[in-house]
């Protein structure tokens, strides 16, 4: 399967977005379709060997609009200003136009009559000169997407706004032709009428413009981070070059008050650098030789030398940018299910009842009264414009995903956004989730034995070397520190290195056998342990990892390793127990050791010496039991568990598989991120409620009142373009929502 992006024209409204879907899941090889009408674009998923991007563009245009690949469109920005002049100019002109009709209108009511109107604005031909522009010019587009909708066999706001505006013109044009030679008497006019919907309507577009300008910026604002330039350092000179053509392992020069070019680790130099733009965090952190740094990130103070790890769309920033369009483009489910169901029937049904309306007042209401029928059936066509209804959930998707991004809280989807607050377990890994990652060698024993203690610990720190683990690199790199213990002559000295997945290493070391682990991995290679219980038992109570080491099968020693817990974890679990959730610790660690961790944290339930492979199923029981489950880790040991949870949320400074595994990435280190993003999700959920209620309870008390004659078409209008300022300013209350 194959996912293309494509920018679609020509969509007014919910019912446009559903007729796309239901027209692209009906081609042969569609696995999916997520149209969104806020955003104008369409994600599609389908089978390339049953499938062209040309049949799907031409599917499109066959229902009414137009489609081009994403990468083909100009950008969004361009093309949203354009839409904002182009909307300016029409609602200029109409307005300009209007504004008579609308000055004697107002002198119709009792109330206002005594305002003055120049008696030639209440000729007949001069409301005509005035309407028709606004009707056949400034309504072109209504005509126009009434016209596609219809060829493609669906309705849409178009069809709505053009057969309301045009049977009150046509109406009007007819009473004016039968005036003439009948001076005596002024004929029944509703120019304003139609010219007054238009001049409303245009000013709703222009209103859904500003707002989805408004929305895209925030994405606009996170590319235009990223560096134009770097400075390549290659034989000793430096070179300045675009930063598209920094390669992978490029040496890159950064100058203080310079933005980093790509995601690295630091070779030489010493820096504070300002990486508030990817955490939030505005107090700089200083960078040494062998820290990471981050691509767009701010160097405030030493000159740098960096080693270019990642580059092009796989940095952090790029990361970023992707799952915060993704988000956006992502339609909620179940929720937007709602409302598309809605809006695909929604105007061939209004239309009906409109009908319906007229009849009943021409017939019974007010017998023989077309001109009251007309008013009364336009009334109801204009005010059932499912303007509100298309914008309810796509505008809190967008605003509520914007501001997690701001707040360093990726949601990959917008599903992910909708449905993290209802997860009643949250699983921690331990190290590098709950712990701070960066373990340290604390205690070293060794018992009289056969070998001396520098001896053993040479060959358990040679043994490890090689480990990727950070309990294994902890080892080496506390006993490399140690003045009493000579290294030299052992570089090339092992043989047969094996990592064990949660059990420890094994190696032959200068021609002995070496294992350092656990309880587990001394146990399968059969080596009596018995004589160290009260020294691990003694460690374990202190919070710290025992590694045992056995040289040739015997048993030799014990090193101690622990990681301090993150400064954060305490509040942040304390906050999650406070939103009724129940918090899990998961570890490959001894019991013992998990025990005391756990009761560091305030967590009280505690899963330990559960290996990586299995994780995913420590999961699935719990889902079994009926609970929605949300995994948190940082490693490569965490990607099935992040993958099987409900929702896998993966800590900022983990690794880039489980990065991708997740649904949800926190970019800081601070676990308080965690309930941030439940208590978002479930902001941003109640505001698609709300806005959703506001759109459907408008049309459910707008319709009945128009229907009863209780509405004039005007005011219809001003209530359509007044329900999707409402909705948009509902949305926009997420940008300043408090989480804590």
């Amino acid at each position: 399967m194959e996912t293309k992006d494509f920018r679609i024209r020509g969509m007014t409204c919910a019912a446009c977005s559903a007729a796309i879907e239901r027209g692209l899941n009906d081609l042969p090889g569609v696995q999916q379709t997520n149209v969104n009408a806020m955003l104008e674009s369409a994600r599609v998923e389908y089978d390339p060997a049953e499938l062209s991007v040309f049949d799907i563009i031409e599917k499109v245009e066959e229902l009414g609009y137009e489609a081009i690949v994403e990468e083909e469109a100009n950008s969004g920005e361009t093309e949203r200003q354009m839409e904002i002049r182009f909307q300016q100019k029409r609602l200029i002109v109409s307005a300009l136009l209007s504004f008579p009709l609308l000055w004697v209108m107002a002198s119709h009511f009792s109330w206002l009559s005594w305002i003055y109107v120049p008696e030639f604005l209440k000729h007949p031909w001069v409301q005509f000169a005035l309407a028709t522009p606004v009707q056949f010019w400034i309504g072109k587009p209504f005509y126009v997407g009434a016209y596609r909708a219809l060829k493609g066999g669906s309705a849409n706001l178009d069809v709505l706004v053009a057969l309301g505006t045009t049977s009150a013109y046509m109406f009007s044009l007819a009473a004016t032709l039968r005036w003439v030679g009948q001076f005596h008497q002024m004929p029944g006019i509703y120019y304003e009428t139609s010219a007054i919907l238009i001049t409303l309507v245009v000013f709703g577009k222009l209103l859904e413009a500003v707002v989805k300008g408004r929305t895209s910026a925030e994405l606009k604002s996170l590319v235009e981070l990223q560096p134009k330039t770097a400075i390549l350092v290659k034989d000793g000179e430096e070179t300045e070059v675009p930063a598209a053509d920094v390669a992978v392992g490029d040496l890159l020069l950064v100058r203080p008050g310079a933005p980093i070019p790509a995601d690295g680790e630091v070779v030489e130099g010493a820096s504070d650098v300002d990486e508030s733009m990817l955490t939030g965090n505005s107090a700089p952190v200083m960078k040494q030789p062998g820290d990471t740094v981050f691509g767009a990130t701010m160097n405030e103070s030493g000159r740098l030398l960096v080693r270019a790890a990642r580059i092009g769309k796989h940095t952090a920033l790029s990361q970023i940018v992707r799952a915060v369009a993704q988000a956006q483009s992502a339609k909620p489910l179940p929720i937007q299910r709602v409302a598309d169901a809605v809006a695909g029937v929604f105007v061939p049904i209004v239309v009906t009842f409109a009908v319906v309306t007229s009849i009943i007042w021409y017939m019974f209401v007010q017998s023989g009264n077309f001109a009251a029928a007309l008013e009364a059936g336009i009334a109801v066509l204009v005010i059932a414009c499912p303007c509100a209804l298309g914008l309810a959930t796509p505008i809190s998707v967008m605003t509520g995903s914007g501001r997690a991004a701001a707040l360093g809280i990726l949601f990959k989807g917008a599903q992910f956004l909708e449905t993290t607050h209802e997860v009643d377990i949250i699983v921690f890994d331990k190290t590098g989730t709950i712990t701070q990652g960066k373990p340290l060698l604390r205690e070293t024993v060794v018992i009289p034995g056969d070998w001396d203690e520098q001896t053993v610990l040479r060959l358990a720190a040679l043994a490890e070397k090689q480990s990727d683990h950070p309990l294994g690199k902890a080892i080496f790199h506390g006993i490399a520190q140690r003045a009493d213990i000579d290294f030299a002559g052992s570089q090339d000295c092992v043989r047969h290195f094996e990592a064990q997945a949660g059990l420890g290493v094994a190696a032959d070391v200068e021609g002995r056998q070496v294992l350092v682990g656990n309880r587990r991995l001394m146990h399968e290679h059969r080596i009596d342990i018995s004589g160290a219980e009260r020294e691990l038992g003694r460690m374990e109570a202190q919070g710290r990892t025992a590694m045992l080491i056995a040289v040739d099968r015997k048993y030799a020693g014990i090193a101690a390793v622990s990681d301090a817990l993150k400064e954060t974890a305490s509040a942040a679990i304390l906050r999650l127990k406070q939103m009724g959730i129940e918090v899990i610790m998961l570890t490959g660690d001894s019991r013992g050791t998990a025990r005391t961790i756990a009761n560091q944290a305030g967590i009280v339930h505690v899963l330990a010496e559960i290996l990586p492979q299995d994780r995913a199923e420590a999961v699935r029981k719990l889902q079994v039991q009926g609970h929605q489950v949300a995994m948190i880790g940082d490693g490569i040991k965490d990607a099935s568990a992040l993958a099987a949870a409900d929702i896998g949320i993966a800590i900022g400074n983990g690794s880039e598989i489980a990065m991708e595994a997740a649904d949800v990435a926190l970019l800081r280190g601070d676990l308080n991120s965690i309930p941030d993003a439940i208590h978002l999700s479930h902001k941003t959920m109640n505001n698609m409620k709300q806005n959703l209620f506001l759109a459907l309870a408008y049309h459910a008390i707008g319709i009945p009142i128009a229907a009863a004659g209780l509405l004039a078409p005007w005011v219809a209008g001003a209530a359509m373009a007044l329900s999707s300022l409402s909705v948009i300013v509902n949305a926009l209350r997420l940008q300043k929502a408090k989480l804590r």
